[in-house]
C-alpha cells in the first residue's frame, strides 16, 4: 500500500510539471501577443481542456501509455521508475526551456522500465516486441517528426490564405479546404467504427487464435487436442467473419441509420448472441476479482499458476449463463452453477448479481458504436470556417478596413484559436495521468477496472496540471512564443488553428502525437512565411535534438532507476 501511495503522489507531481509543458502550448501565443493576461490566458486554456470531454467520445491517444507495454509486463515497480524517470526528464528540459513532450517522456520511461523488468525476471534471450508494442513505439517516434511537419504546413497555409488580398478567392480557397478537411474526417469516422466492430465482435481475437493454432498444427499434424483447438478456432472465426460480414454495411450507413437501428438490428437478428455470453462471462469473472488475481500473478509465481487455472475455469461460466440468458435458470442458480465451476468469493455475490442485471449487450454495441462518431468536430470544422470567412467580409468589405480594425480582428480571433488549441490538448492529453493511477490501483489490486477508478482521481488530476501551468510555465511560453519567432496576433491565429487542426487529425487516427512538437512546428511555420531568417533555426535544431532523446534518456533513465528499485522493494 505504502508503494501504491508513493506512486499516486508522484503521478500528480508529474501531473504538475506537465503544466510547465503540455498546458503551455496552448497559451504560449496569446500570452505573447498579449492578447490575453497569463492568468486570463490559463483560466482560458483550463476550461477549453474541459470542454474536450464533449467532444472527444473515444480518448484513444489518452490511452496510448498504457498499451506501450502489454500488460503481464507492468507493475508498480514499473509504473514508479517510469514516473521518476519522466519528472526527471521534465523538470530538466524545463529548466532549459524546451518544450519537449510530456506523453513521450512517459511513453520511454514505461517501456524502459518494463523491457528491464522483463530482462531481469526472464533473461536476455527475451523479444522485446513481446513486452513493448513496437508499433505504437515506431508510430510514436515517427510522428516526433510529422506532427510538428503538419502543423508547420498548415500554419503556412492558413497564413497565406490569410494575407491574400482577393477575399473571393480567399473564400474558395477556405470552402474547397473545409470540404476536403469534412471528407477526410467522414473517412475517419469509418474506419475507426469499422475497427470497433472488429473488435467488439472478438474478429481480431479470433484471427489471432486460429493463426495460432494454425502455427503449432503445423509442428506436430497428429496432435488429436491440437486438431480440436484448430478446428474450435476455425469455428469461432466463420462465425465473427458472417456476423461482420453483416453488420459492417450497416456500421457503414452510421450517418443515415444512426447506432440505435444498427444495435437493434443487430440484436433482433441474433448476431449479438455469442458475443453476449462472451462478455456477459467477462464481467461476472472481473467482478470475481480476476483482474486483480492476473495483476498480482504478473511478478508472483504462485499467483500466475493461480491465474492461468482461473483463466481456463472460468471460461466454462459461458454455460449456465447461456441458460440464464435464454431464461432457462435464475440468476441465482446461474450462480450456484458457476460457483461450481471455479469458486466465487462470496462477498462478490452480490457486486455479481448487480452486473448481470445490468448488463444489455444491445446498448453496450450501441455505446461502441456512437463512440467513434465525430459529428461534434465536424460541425466545429465547418463552423470555424464560416466564423473566419464572416469575419473577413465585415472588417473587409462591410466596415472600412483599417489597420487598427485587422490587428483587432486577429486578437478577437486569436482567443478563438486558443480555446480550438486547448481543445485539441484536451482531447490528447487530459486523461494521462488518470490512466496511470488507474493503472497503479488495478495492479495494486485496490480496483478491478477503469470503470470503478475512484472520484477524487480526476479532480485532483485537473487540479495539480492547473496549479503547475500558474506556477511555473512560463519559460516554455518564452520560449515558443518569443524565442522561435516574433508572433503576431495573425500568426498566432494561424500557429493555433494549425496545431488545434493536427491534433484533431491525429487524434481520430488514433495517433499518439505530442501538443509541444506540434504547436512548435506551427509557430515555424509562421515564421517560416516571413522569411525563412525570421525563424532562430539554432534556437529549433536545440528543440529536435532534445526531442530526439525524449524517448531513449527517459527509457535509459527508468531502466537504471528500476534497476535500483529491486534493491528497496
Amino acid at each position: 500500500m505504502s508503494l501504491l501511495i508513493i506512486i499516486i503522489i508522484l503521478a500528480l507531481v508529474f501531473d504538475y510539471i506537465n503544466g510547465f509543458h503540455d498546458a503551455a502550448n496552448s497559451i504560449a501565443t496569446v500570452v505573447s501577443t498579449k492578447v490575453l493576461t497569463p492568468f486570463q490566458a490559463v483560466l482560458w486554456a483550463a476550461l477549453f481542456n474541459i470542454v474536450a470531454y464533449w467532444i472527444f467520445k473515444d480518448h484513444a491517444v489518452a490511452n496510448t501509455i498504457s498499451k506501450t507495454v502489454f500488460k503481464e509486463y507492468i507493475t508498480l515497480q514499473v509504473i514508479l521508475a517510469g514516473l521518476i524517470a519522466a519528472i526527471f526528464w521534465n523538470l530538466l528540459t524545463w529548466w532549459y526551456g524546451i518544450p519537449s513532450s510530456s506523453s513521450h517522456t512517459l511513453i520511454g520511461g514505461f517501456a524502459g522500465a518494463a523491457i528491464t523488468h522483463a530482462v531481469l525476471t526472464e533473461g536476455l534471450d527475451l523479444s522485446w516486441s513481446k513486452v513493448v508494442d513496437n508499433q505504437t513505439i515506431l508510430k510514436t517516434v515517427l510522428f516526433i517528426f510529422f506532427a510538428p511537419l503538419i502543423g508547420m504546413v498548415i500554419s503556412i497555409f492558413i497564413t497565406i490564405v490569410t494575407i491574400y488580398r482577393n477575399i473571393w478567392i480567399r473564400f474558395l480557397i477556405i470552402t474547397i479546404a473545409t470540404l476536403i478537411t469534412v471528407f477526410i474526417f467522414d473517412r475517419f469516422e469509418k474506419s475507426k467504427m469499422d475497427e470497433g466492430l472488429v473488435k467488439f465482435i472478438k474478429l481480431d481475437k479470433y484471427k489471432a487464435d486460429f493463426q495460432n493454432a494454425e502455427e503449432s498444427l503445423k509442428d506436430n499434424e497428429k496432435d488429436s487436442s491440437l486438431i480440436i483447438s484448430f478446428k474450435s478456432a476455425e469455428i469461432k472465426l466463420d462465425k465473427a467473419q458472417k456476423i461482420y460480414e453483416e453488420l459492417a454495411p450497416l456500421v457503414n450507413q452510421y450517418d443515415k441509420i444512426g447506432a440505435d437501428s444498427i444495435s437493434s438490428y443487430a440484436y433482433q437478428n441474433g448476431l449479438l448472441k455469442e458475443i453476449e455470453i462472451s462478455k456477459l462471462k467477462d464481467e461476472v469473472r472481473n467482478a470475481n476479482n480476476y483482474l486483480i488475481l492476473e495483476s498480482v500473478s504478473v511478478d508472483n509465481k504462485e499467483k500466475r499458476e493461480a491465474f492461468d487455472i482461473a483463466k481456463v475455469e472460468t471460461e466454462k461460466y459461458k454455460e449456465p449463463l447461456k441458460k440464464l440468458l435464454s431464461k432457462e435458470i435464475t440468476i441465482d442458480s446461474a450462480i450456484v452453477a458457476m460457483n461450481i465451476i471455479f469458486p466465487i468469493d462470496p462477498k462478490n455475490i452480490e457486486s455479481i448479481k448487480l452486473k448481470i442485471e445490468k448488463f444489455d449487450i444491445k446498448k453496450s454495441f450501441k455505446k461502441d458504436i456512437d463512440k467513434y462518431e465525430n459529428h461534434g468536430i465536424v460541425w466545429g470544422i465547418v463552423l470555424t470556417a464560416l466564423l473566419f470567412m464572416l469575419i473577413y467580409l465585415y472588417v473587409e468589405k462591410i466596415k472600412t478596413p483599417t489597420a487598427y480594425s485587422v490587428a483587432n480582428m486577429f486578437k478577437k480571433l486569436q482567443l478563438f484559436s486558443s480555446a480550438a488549441f486547448s481543445i485539441g490538448h484536451g482531447g490528447n492529453d487530459a486523461q494521462k495521468v488518470m490512466g496511470i493511477i488507474g493503472a497503479a490501483l488495478i495492479a495494486s489490486g485496490s480496483i478491478q477496472d477503469f470503470s470503478q477508478l475512484p472520484n477524487w482521481v480526476p479532480i485532483a488530476c485537473y487540479l495539480a496540471i492547473g496549479l503547475g501551468t500558474m506556477s511555473g510555465g512560463w519559460k516554455i511560453v518564452k520560449t515558443m512564443g518569443t524565442k522561435i519567432t516574433k508572433v503576431t496576433p495573425l500568426e498566432g491565429v494561424a500557429a493555433e488553428t494549425a496545431g488545434a487542426f493536427t491534433l484533431f487529425f491525429t487524434g481520430q487516427m488514433g495517433i499518439p502525437v505530442s501538443t509541444t512538437h506540434t504547436i512548435t512546428g506551427s509557430i515555424i511555420g509562421v515564421g517560416a512565411t516571413k522569411r525563412l531568417s525570421a525563424v532562430r533555426w539554432g534556437v529549433t535544431s536545440s528543440l529536435i535534438v532534445a526531442w530526439i532523446l525524449t524517448i531513449p534518456v527517459s527509457a535509459l533513465l527508468a531502466a537504471l532507476i528500476y534497476w535500483i528499485t529491486t534493491f528497496i522493494f
